[in-house]
């Protein structure tokens, strides 16, 4: 029997399609038709006839179930279908992990990850429906801005983190966004004096250290390790992938053993550090899911990617964070910050990018690429995608 329980290796990315980010409540589409456009683009950069999809995953409740995506396509048959649950975009990762485990497993032989939403369809605030719950909502914490603020301050505060080091990510987002036209910040960019006088959403939030929700999809095709090559664009290979929560963290519940922790605790991290084999100084690009500034610290922290305390001030400067030279590149498209939201699928499609080496601002040389999703939200998840060279 083998012992060999990881992914690493086992499947692979072959396909990613995205739709244009719309300002929220701007398209003339629905959540649906978005998902299959950017489904059929992701079947035409593998070369894939969208019939032999055979299984489906989201995440953070999207309204377009399996079934229904599939049925619209046509495809020959469903064999897998599955939602993972939890608030937000911390299934982001946890979705692509779900359909590497179907291919590696033989349950599906070709899966799309995919999410999408519009306002029309999911109405205003859909990542922040459902979690808020009377301990939150009786004291008029009713937006995930003010949950991720409460936790921030208490960063700043008490474990010294310094606010520049959420300025200095902001500001590289937008940096990068400024070579994506298909970033909603392109022709935007952010000095620090914008970024400083911006009012504020709750406090220490700027305005500019949230994301906004945009009307859009994308969706990323997965085949198992030994068909990869099998298509027509560059595979980037699942080399580990985590997901849940530790004990002493949960769904709001506002009294967290580590309050500050992003949710990533010291177990998980090191499940995927062992799983992929690799350390963290070997990781030449991240994608951190910031749907605020300092939670994406926080993640970065707990994945010992940044010094944790008056440390990360030192680490977290825009160019250590840049594509061009930087040590840690960070959202390299622009992030939901400064690309756009939707869930941060389109942070999964930039991870990829990296490893293919088509991102707009390609990281030189890039092999090892780290996605982290959703952090402080009850279930959290990470994937790492490598190149061919890294098997």
């Amino acid at each position: 029997m083998s012992t060999n329980r990881t992914l690493r290796g086992k499947a692979a990315v072959v396909g990613i399609g995205s739709t244009p980010y719309r300002k929220r409540g701007d398209s003339d589409k629905s959540a649906l038709t978005l998902i299959l456009e950017a489904i059929l683009a992701a079947c035409s950069d593998a070369g894939v006839d969208p019939r032999q999809i055979d299984g489906f995953v989201s995440y953070a409740n999207d309204r377009s179930e399996g079934p229904v995506v599939g049925t619209t396509l046509g495809v020959n048959e469903i064999r897998w279908s599955t939602m993972v649950w939890g608030g937000g975009g911390g299934g982001v990762a946890a979705a692509v992990n779900a359909a590497a485990t179907a291919v590696a497993a033989g349950q599906a032989d070709c899966v799309v990850v995919y999410r999408g939403i519009t306002e029309a369809d999911d109405g205003r605030g859909s990542y922040g429906k459902g979690h808020f719950p009377p301990l939150l909502s009786a004291h008029g914490i009713v937006a995930p801005a003010q949950v991720c603020a409460m936790r921030t301050q208490r960063l700043l505060e008490i474990d010294g983190v310094p606010p520049s080091a959420m300025k200095a990510l902001v500001m590289a987002s937008y940096q990068h966004a400024q070579n994506n036209p298909a970033a909603v910040a392109y022709g935007k960019p952010l000095d620090s004096e914008t970024y400083e006088s911006s009012r504020w959403v709750a406090e220490p939030l700027h305005l500019f250290d949230c994301s906004r929700e945009n009307d859009a999809a994308s969706a990323l095709l997965i085949v198992s390790a030994e068909r990869a090559r099998d298509f027509a664009s560059v595979p980037a290979y699942v080399l580990a992938g985590v997901q849940g929560a530790g004990r002493g963290w949960g769904e709001s519940i506002e009294n967290e053993d580590n309050y500050t922790s992003a949710g990533f605790h010291p177990a998980m991290v090191s499940r995927l550090w062992n799983s992929a084999e690799v350390k963290a100084g070997d990781v030449d690009v991240v994608q951190v899911y910031e749907n605020f500034s300092g939670p994406a610290v926080a993640s970065l922290i707990d994945f010992g990617l940044c010094p944790a305390g008056s440390a990360a001030g030192e680490f977290m400067t825009l160019p250590n964070l840049l594509a061009d030279g930087g040590k840690l590149p960070i959202n390299t498209a622009g992030g939901n910050i400064a690309e756009g939201f939707v869930h941060g699928i389109g942070m999964a499609v930039e991870a990829v990018r990296q490893v293919r080496g088509s991102s707009p601002n390609q990281v030189k040389g890039a092999e090892v690429s780290l996605l982290l999703g959703g952090p402080v939200a009850p279930f959290v998840s990470a994937t790492m995608f490598g190149s061919a060279a890294t098997l």
